[in-house]
């Protein structure tokens, strides 16, 4: 798969689990372990999906999260992947697109990056070809 992601995560264990997730769903990810970094790779490449962790040193996952949507506004999305419980509307007032609850699982990992995942331009254009094509048939009446 072409899609790009980052992931941002200080623990070595986490990121060895997420990642090995991410490959057997088909995705490769480059990795962060602060906001500052991640920041600071998204400056130098355009990604598709950010998976951020909350609590980081350095930076944590809500600050990193707010200057990414000052900066970038709607892309990437930000998918919040926490252990901590209470803190769902602080991650959406910060701009995160979608939140996880730790420890991940594989089919919410992979439904929410789908979910979350931009459509690829020739699809939408196939869209739009499709729904041209729809209008057309249901303007033609054909005898029985």
């Amino acid at each position: 798969m072409s899609s790009s992601i980052l992931l941002v995560e200080d623990v070595e264990v986490n990121r060895k689990v997420a990642s090995l997730m991410l490959k057997k769903l088909g995705y490769q990810a480059d990795f962060a372990t602060n906001g500052i970094e991640a920041i600071e790779a998204i400056e130098h490449r355009s990604y598709d999906i950010v998976l951020m962790d909350i609590q980081m040193p350095v930076m944590d996952g809500l600050e990193a999260t707010k200057i990414i949507r000052q900066r970038w506004h709607q892309n990437p999305k930000i998918i919040i992947t926490t252990a901590l419980t209470n803190c769902r509307d602080a991650c959406f007032d910060a701009g995160a697109d979608d939140f996880l609850n730790k420890p991940l699982g594989i089919e919410k990992l992979r439904a929410a990056i789908e979910y979350n995942m931009p459509i690829p331009s020739f699809a939408s254009s196939n869209l739009e070809e499709f729904a041209a094509s729809s209008d057309l048939c249901a303007t033609e009446t054909t005898p029985i």
